[in-house]
């Protein structure tokens, strides 16, 4: 049942990616992908967040049911590693080595930063 849940859970958070990607693109006046970076970054807190809600519970089957529902189902299906791989890359070719390591960076730093405060906010709900 919990391999059924996971798989629906990342087909929500391929969905959801898909809809927020196309919003953020349609706002952006940017030439980097606004989309993907606020994905990666949003879907970082998330797991952060869930992580620190868990950090200091029990380890009951309905909460591990719960973190691989929406940590490894929906996180996994939201965020996107490969495409803010291929869109560094493509930065890299078009805009430049700067713009390209610029992109690739900014997305390390603020999902880091977002998944620490996750896990902070976490804690403190928890």
């Amino acid at each position: 049942m919990t391999m059924l849940l996971m798989a629906l859970a990342g087909g929500v958070g391929a969905a959801t990616r898909f809809v927020t990607d196309a919003a953020v693109a349609r706002r952006s006046r940017f030439r980097v992908p606004l989309g993907t970076l606020v994905i990666n970054v949003t879907g970082s807190f998330l797991l952060g967040l869930l992580t620190g809600l868990f950090a200091l519970s029990s380890a009951d089957s309905s909460g591990a049911t719960l973190k691989a529902v929406i940590g490894t189902g929906f996180c996994g299906g939201f965020t996107t590693f490969s495409t803010a791989s291929v869109e560094s890359v493509r930065l890299w070719l078009a805009e430049g080595r700067a713009t390209g390591f610029g992109y690739a960076a900014t997305t390390l730093v603020l999902g880091v930063v977002a998944a620490a405060t996750g896990i902070g906010v976490g804690q403190l709900l928890g």
